[in-house]
C-alpha cells in the first residue's frame, strides 16, 4: 500500500521538528497530481515545518516559508508543481478566485492549504485533511499529526 494513499487514514506522533518535517516529506513522496492537502492547527503548532518537509518530499530545494502575506507561493522546481497557500488573511472565500485558486486545483500539481476551513465552500469533494496538535503534557516538541481522507475514492 502506498504510504499516505487515499483511503488510508494515518496517525503519527512526532517528538521533534525534524520528525514533523520528515513525515511531511514522506507524504509528499506519495503525492499525485491533483492532490489537495488541507492543513489544520493552531498558530505555532508546526504547519510551516510540515510544509517545508512536504516541499522537500516533492524535490523542491528552494527555501519554503508560509505565504501568510502573499496567500499563495508556487514552486515549480520539484517533480510536481507545488501550490502552498495560507488563507488565514482571506476575509471572503471568493477572494481565492482572484489568486487563481481554481487554476491551481486543475494545474496538475499538489495544493497544500493552511487554514483551509476558511475556504471550506471551495474545497474539492476529495482531499486530505492534515491536523497537527500539540500536547504539552507529552513534551514541548511533541506533535500528534492525523491525516484523514475526505470524500470518495480518488
Amino acid at each position: 500500500m502506498r504510504y499516505g494513499s487515499y483511503g488510508q487514514d494515518i496517525e503519527f506522533e512526532s517528538n521533534s521538528a525534524e520528525e514533523t518535517a520528515a513525515f511531511g516529506m514522506k507524504l509528499a513522496q506519495a503525492a499525485r497530481p491533483g492532490d489537495v492537502y488541507c492543513l489544520h492547527g493552531a498558530l505555532g503548532v508546526g504547519k510551516t515545518v510540515f510544509s517545508q518537509g512536504f516541499a522537500r518530499g516533492l524535490g523542491i530545494t528552494e527555501p519554503v516559508s508560509s505565504p501568510t502575506f502573499t496567500i499563495v507561493q508556487e514552486y515549480d522546481g520539484g517533480r510536481l508543481p507545488f501550490y502552498h497557500m495560507d488563507v488565514y488573511r482571506i476575509s471572503d472565500s471568493e477572494e481565492m478566485y482572484e489568486v487563481g485558486f481554481d487554476d491551481m486545483l486543475m494545474g496538475g500539481g499538489v495544493c497544500l492549504i493552511e487554514w483551509a476551513d476558511l475556504i471550506s465552500d471551495l474545497l474539492p469533494d476529495k482531499y486530505y485533511s492534515v491536523t497537527i496538535e500539540k500536547d504539552s503534557v507529552r513534551g514541548f516538541d511533541y506533535r500528534r499529526i492525523e491525516v484523514l481522507t475526505k470524500g470518495g475514492e480518488l
